[in-house]
This record gives C-alpha cells, sequence and structure tokens, in this order.
C-alpha cells in the first residue's frame, strides 16, 4: 500500500491540513489532529479528567455543514488559528483567553446559524483527542473503495469527504476491510495495527469544497454493499514516520 497524502485536522468540525509526513508515537495520536474542539453550547468536559464524549456536544459537519465555508490553517509554534471566511482572513491566539473568546465571537458572526448555545473552544489535554472514536488514533482511507464507490454512485466523491489522516493507493477496493487486526509497516520502523473499520455519518454527505449537502453516503453504502464502512482506524504499536510515497507492508 502506497501513501498518497496525509492530513491533520487540528480543530474538530474544520478544514483539513496536508502535510508531507508525520512522526507518529507509540500508544499516541497524529501529531497535531483533533487538538481543539468547539463547544456548541455546555458540553460536560472536564479538561482534568477528559472523559470521550459524543460529538454532537461540539460543532462538527454531521449537523454544522456551514463549517465547510471556513478555511483553516494552524500554526504549532505561535498557537495561532487562521481562518478565512468571504475572503477575509482573521488570526486567533488560541493560547491565550482573549484569543479564544475572539474566534467564539468570531463563530457567532460566521455561522449563527449553526449555534444552539455559546460556543467555547476546548484543548484537548496531554493524551487525549477530540476523536469520533475512542480508539481512533490515525484513520486510513483507502482510494480505490473511495473510487468504487463513486462510480457505483454514478457522482465524483471527493476523498476529503471522509476526513482520513492517511490515503492510501495500490490496495483494492474494500481491502481495507480485512486489516482489522493486522499489522502494517514502513521501512522506518513504524507498525500500525488495524483496529476497527470506521462506521459513516452524514459528515461525509457534506461536499467540503461548498458546504452543500450534495450526498447520501451512508444510505448508498448500506445499499451498494450492505454495511456503511468506509476507512479503517490503527493504533500505532512502534514509533515511526510516515511520508508522502511510503509504502506500508503487511508485518504479519
Amino acid at each position: 500500500m502506497r501513501v498518497m497524502s496525509l492530513y491533520r485536522y487540528p480543530v474538530k468540525g474544520l478544514s483539513p491540513e496536508r502535510r508531507e509526513a508525520f512522526a507518529l508515537p507509540e500508544g499516541g495520536h497524529v501529531p497535531g489532529d483533533r487538538l481543539f474542539a468547539i463547544e456548541n453550547g455546555p458540553s460536560g468536559f472536564d479538561q482534568a479528567a477528559p472523559v470521550h464524549q459524543p460529538k454532537i456536544k461540539y460543532l462538527m459537519l454531521m449537523r454544522n455543514a456551514a463549517l465547510a465555508r471556513l478555511r483553516t490553517r494552524y500554526d504549532d509554534a505561535s498557537g495561532t488559528l487562521v481562518v478565512g471566511h468571504e475572503g477575509v482572513e482573521e488570526r486567533f491566539d488560541l493560547a491565550s483567553e482573549a484569543g479564544r473568546a475572539a474566534l467564539a465571537a468570531f463563530l457567532g458572526r460566521a455561522v449563527p446559524e449553526e449555534l444552539r448555545g455559546p460556543p467555547r473552544l476546548l484543548t484537548a489535554p496531554a493524551g487525549y483527542r477530540f476523536t469520533d472514536s475512542r480508539s481512533g488514533f490515525v484513520s486510513l482511507i483507502n482510494l480505490a473503495s473511495v473510487a468504487d464507490l463513486a462510480q457505483r454512485m454514478g457522482a465524483p466523491l471527493d476523498p476529503l469527504r471522509f476526513r482520513g489522516n492517511v490515503m492510501l493507493a495500490d490496495l483494492p477496493a474494500w481491502g481495507e476491510n480485512e486489516l482489522v487486526g493486522r499489522r502494517l509497516a514502513t521501512g522506518s520502523g513504524l507498525v500500525l495495527e488495524g483496529i476497527k473499520r470506521i462506521e459513516r455519518c452524514a459528515a461525509t454527505n457534506v461536499d467540503p469544497a461548498t458546504g452543500e449537502r450534495d450526498r447520501q453516503i451512508p444510505k448508498a453504502l448500506m445499499q451498494l454493499y450492505g454495511h456503511v464502512d468506509c476507512g479503517l482506524y490503527c493504533r500505532i504499536l512502534a514509533a515511526g514516520s510516515l511520508a508522502e510515497g511510503d509504502v506500508l507492508s503487511p508485518a504479519d
């Protein structure tokens, strides 16, 4: 399997950032991925004692398609989030209370129809991430599966609908479904273990470029294949690097 592209999502529900490489730590997460989430009204999340919360407590594409109209990028060194909306960019210092308050005020102006309570930025404590799954450490998307689904639906599909970290080529369509419980390795020493197929929700119905709900992905998956899965969650068994062009090979 060949790595075609790599992505992270610093703020849950907001736009992806492409990366040339990741340094993946044993037992950890993709660096910079789902570091932040935005409460859509009080969520009950406690940073001192983090417990996985249902994603409906946060702003997210499944219910808040207008988020796809925002274009974001995050600078790790400065802690600055840049948000583009309607041709204008604004900068927010996520490390400061004033910057977080300014982001909340911006969201109140940019996507007021999506808010059911005061938005508030949450920061993941060490060892925690705002992933949809408690065990969603690294997500793999098989580009052949997306292409097969698109062909059978008779409509183009951007693989970014599936918000994965690693886009793979040279794997037969739906071959990822056979990798649960299997180990995958690279020449850098990285070892991943497939732990579960990714069940798809209505977030995939949203075009990541326009924010329009223009497809029925979970419905199509069930009708065409008898399941709603597309992608694979993996855990990191041994640390190593992963870069565009790398080859992942079965290690068992």
